[in-house]
């Protein structure tokens, strides 16, 4: 025990350090002692994280986990933000019909695993917490005790639908053709919706495969047509391709899944050894099944994987050489798209490898590899995984309206859409 006392110590360690790096509306587990944050529509876990303001049934799903043997009081609360998720500081009644706080009455503590902890669960809109108008939410949670100190945030959306968002990828793009890049044709059809100057109170935001620091922030249209607004031969709307996710799974720990090279029970922590990567930059494109960075909870040995799953310390290795003025991070929901010291891989120069090491819930597990510049806060595919025009990419498109006078970014249209389908 005092092994696992000591790993899952070290772990909390390094992650305090990743405190107070990004700004204030930043999505994760900002505590350290939280893990495993899982934001989805309640119906529907490949569906973006937004709900239909129309339709009273659809809810958000926030999920985590604490390590602790005892459960805290915590409460929550909601942040309007506009469409770059910044606080627009509107009064709580401007966009709710309700008081701003809500309690965490779910949680269930962790049965029979090394790891212990509590499983806490909310749902949005509630009855606590109604929303009344469309944009993006960022649901803050902190202990009643100490309401100033943020522990989780999660963002999602509520949209009224007004507007109908159409689109299409192509590898066929404005810079080169079946290459290294997709690009993106989209029209919004504004009939329902008054849009008096859609060159100036619209914006289109797109993000790939749920990144943020990649996501592609529109102001103006190419042209209008009648009642549709139409983005064309933009350069904004050329993504890097990219390539298919990596992925593993550590739904067992008495055998290793895909992508592990072997499982160790270091009594009694469980370690999980994947496999040794490698750059695919100069690699052939190779289909692979992939969940567009998510992941998904499991275990072989319960149908109820939220309390019964263990936590596994996972061991990454990527081997190549240092990359002079990059640092190099994992990419995916397993670090809640976030670039900080725990999702940053440390080269090691006695095995000549990057490794980093994460203590993830069982369940499978898609992740990818991005070069960051000194400099920027955008990563990029093409140093390690390769920009292919193949790869099967998943584009959200949300759209935004903000007419001249009012106070707030409303959310009135949102589609997604495949490349390679």
């Amino acid at each position: 025990m005092l092994r696992l006392l000591a790993a899952i110590s070290l772990i909390i360690a390094t992650l305090a350090s990743a405190q107070g790096e990004e700004s204030d509306t930043r999505q994760g587990c900002i505590s350290p002692t939280f893990r495993t944050l899982h934001i989805r529509h309640a119906d529907d876990m490949w569906a973006p994280p937004v709900i239909n303001l129309n339709n009273n049934s659809e809810r958000i799903a926030v999920s985590f986990d604490e390590l602790a043997d005892e459960h805290r009081y915590l409460r929550y609360s909601l942040t309007h933000c506009d469409a770059e998720w910044m606080s627009e500081g509107l009064v709580d009644s401007e966009f709710l019909d309700s008081f701003n706080e809500g309690t965490v009455d779910n949680y269930e503590y962790s049965q029979a695993t090394v790891v212990h902890y509590v499983h806490y669960a909310i749902t949005i809109p509630n009855n606590q917490i109604r929303i009344t108008q469309p944009g993006n939410y960022l649901l803050r949670v902190y202990d009643e005790r100490d309401p100033d100190n943020t522990l989780v945030q999660a963002r999602f959306g509520a949209a009224d639908f007004s507007a109908t968002v159409r689109a299409t990828v192509s590898s066929r793009t404005d810079i080169d053709s079946n290459k290294s890049h997709q690009q993106l044709d989209i029209s919004v059809d504004t009939r329902h919706v008054n849009v008096e100057d859609p060159f100036n109170d619209i914006k289109v935001v797109i993000t790939q495969n749920g990144r943020y620091d990649n996501e592609a922030i529109i102001t103006a249209p190419q042209r209008i047509l009648g009642k549709d607004i139409v983005y064309e031969h933009m350069r904004q709307l050329i993504f890097p391709a990219g390539n298919e996710y990596r992925r593993f799974d550590i739904s067992s720990v008495n055998y290793p899944g895909t992508g592990v090279e072997r499982m160790i029970h270091d009594a009694p922590i469980y370690n999980a050894v994947l496999h040794t990567d490698g750059p695919r930059s100069n690699e052939s494109y190779l289909y692979d099944q992939t969940q567009h960075g998510r992941f998904l909870v499991r275990s072989t040995d319960t149908e109820h994987p939220d309390t019964e799953a263990d936590y596994v310390l996972t061991h990454f290795t990527l081997d190549m050489p240092p990359i002079a003025g990059y640092d190099i991070f994992i990419d995916g929901d397993i670090t809640s798209r976030t670039f900080g010291p725990s999702s940053r891989m440390i080269y090691n120069h006695a095995s000549g490898c990057y490794e980093q090491s994460l203590l993830l819930k069982q369940g499978a597990y898609n992740y990818q590899y991005l070069a960051v510049p000194a400099d920027r806060t955008e990563g990029e595919t093409a140093p390690i995984e390769g920009d292919k025009h193949q790869t099967i990419n998943e584009y959200t498109i949300k759209v935004y309206h903000r007419p001249k006078g009012t106070r707030f970014d409303r959310l009135i249209g949102v589609t997604s859409v495949t490349s390679g389908i």
